[in-house]
């Protein structure tokens, strides 16, 4: 979820420091014009439920396996009841940080409540579709959706904020699918591609309210002002992104906030300016989740005194129209129609035995070859020209002159073709000193070249093995940092 005023400045802090902020536990005051807000809104035994949940209670820990690379909840585990692929963790939060399988991406740290929007795709959305997260850093619903769509759709995520982009890329990369291309543009961007995407999720900017038990700076920052600019906010990105949406496809409006100027008012906008049709989900009523403040349009309100996990407003609309979902088809704009760009660079056939599936490889000017899912073709093709891609699907490795050299990311794709490199399985302190950066000491026996680093037999990334020293491939910029190594090694896929 991402709340309207926060920016991520830094990948490392990403990765090393945010599992920190939400660490520690206090009670907080709230703004009193946010509690008379709510108490506008509930009766008033349920606000004061609320405004004690969020003062003096701890936030939910929840994580999702990434069954796409063999992880599975393990038994025994509280599950999430709208996502058979979460489970909460429970006692005080692990240093996810140190777990190797959150490094190679087996899982990914999410609150609960987020984790619904595997329950609307799955529950509405039963073939291959194109699928755009509009508003997708860090990555959280991108790769619950990359897990919940059927088999073969193709997932745009896109981010307005560079390095907020550059995070995402990386979320998206451990997920390992091919099937996911990152754009980073204004929502503006995408209103000249007519009817291309089947699904549109819009997890708008907001005031998040919803946040205020896991971040203070959600407490801090809040004013009715801020609402209000977020609310204005919101409708321009529903106005810019509604044309690229197919007539009958679905679009998925959610916030992390509670006041219903960002949430049914927002739904009643694009009822009637667009005349969308809003959609049942059915839910379980032991779920908690709440319906519609004021409103009898099928809206899902998590609420931390009613659900397990943090603030969350969603709604299912659907534009005006008959097209069955999986027909949407992109026209090749006149301006690339029969257009081509110059020479193009043979694929090493060496690149070709690094991957396996239904995949198409190009190479990008600085010599990257890249992998993208070949049904998709004719989209990816008019996306390219129409947006900024940073990510056209899996990076498979770079031609330096004569050699190739893996991409990182490689090592985590579901399209890496089984034995195409050797395998050295290493011990908890050595897979630590990797993804620190640091050098590490291979067994004799192991061959030389690019071999590929696993501990628990899990794929952590690529070395290249010289005999004397093996040199580390593990990307600067995901290098663990700190140098605070735990006592007993943290295990969250028991």
């Amino acid at each position: 979820m991402t709340f309207f005023p926060l920016r991520r400045e830094s990948r490392r802090f990403f990765y090393v420091i945010v599992v920190a902020k939400f660490a520690t536990f206090a009670t907080m005051e709230l703004n009193n014009d946010f509690v008379g807000q709510m108490r506008s809104l509930l009766p008033a035994a349920e606000c004061d439920a609320l405004i004690d949940a969020l003062s003096h209670t701890r936030p939910e820990v929840s994580v999702r396996v990434n069954v796409a690379r063999g992880a599975a909840v393990p038994t025994g585990a509280q599950r999430v009841p709208w996502c058979e692929q979460g489970f909460y963790v429970g006692g005080e939060r692990p240093q996810f940080t140190f777990d190797t399988d959150f490094q190679s991406g087996l899982y990914y740290v999410q609150d609960a409540s987020s984790m619904f929007i595997s329950h609307v795709i799955q529950s509405l959305v039963h073939e291959p579709v194109a699928y755009l997260d509009l508003c997708a850093a860090p990555g959280g619903k991108t790769t619950a959706a990359l897990g919940a769509l059927p088999a073969g759709s193709l997932v745009v995520a896109n981010e307005i904020v560079p390095n907020r982009a550059r995070i995402l890329v990386d979320n998206v990369a451990r997920q390992g699918s091919p099937f996911c291309l990152v754009s980073n543009n204004a929502p503006q961007a995408f209103a000249p591609l007519k009817e291309a995407f089947d699904v549109v999720a819009t997890d708008v900017p907001c005031s998040g309210e919803g946040m205020m038990r896991k971040d203070a700076t959600a407490v801090e920052q809040w004013t009715p002002q801020l609402v209000d600019q977020c609310a204005a906010r919101q409708r321009e990105i529903l106005d810019a992104v509604w044309p690229s949406l197919k007539s009958g496809g679905l679009l998925v409006y959610s916030t992390c906030t509670f006041n219903r100027n960002e949430n049914e008012e927002m739904v009643d906008y694009l009822v009637n300016e667009y005349g969308a049709k809003p959609v049942e989900v059915k839910v379980q009523p032991d779920w908690g989740i709440l319906p519609a403040l004021q409103s009898s349009h099928p809206c899902y309100r998590f609420m931390p005194h009613a659900t397990r996990g943090e603030g969350l407003f969603m709604c299912v609309l659907r534009k005006p129209g008959h097209s069955k979902l999986g027909d949407a088809v992109l026209k090749p704009s006149a301006k690339r129609r029969g257009k081509q760009s110059g020479k193009v660079a043979a694929i090493p056939a060496e690149a070709k035995k690094w991957v396996s599936g239904d995949l198409k490889l190009s190479i990008t000017p600085n010599g990257t070859v890249v992998a993208s899912p070949a049904q998709w073709q004719p989209l990816i093709e008019e996306l390219k020209g129409s947006l900024s891609l940073i990510h056209s699907g899996t990076a498979v490795c770079t031609v330096k002159g004569r050699k190739l050299v893996p991409e990182p990311e490689l090592a985590w794709s579901q399209s890496l073709a089984k034995g195409a490199f050797a395998t050295v399985e290493v011990d908890y302190a050595s897979a630590i000193a990797y993804l620190r950066g640091e050098s590490i000491t291979l067994p004799a026996d192991a061959p030389r070249g690019y071999c590929l680093v696993t501990h628990r037999l899990a794929p952590l990334g690529f070395v290249n093995n010289l005999g004397s020293r093996a040199n580390n491939l593990f990307p600067k910029p995901l290098r663990i940092i700190s140098h605070d190594t735990p006592s007993v090694e943290p295990i969250v896929l028991q």
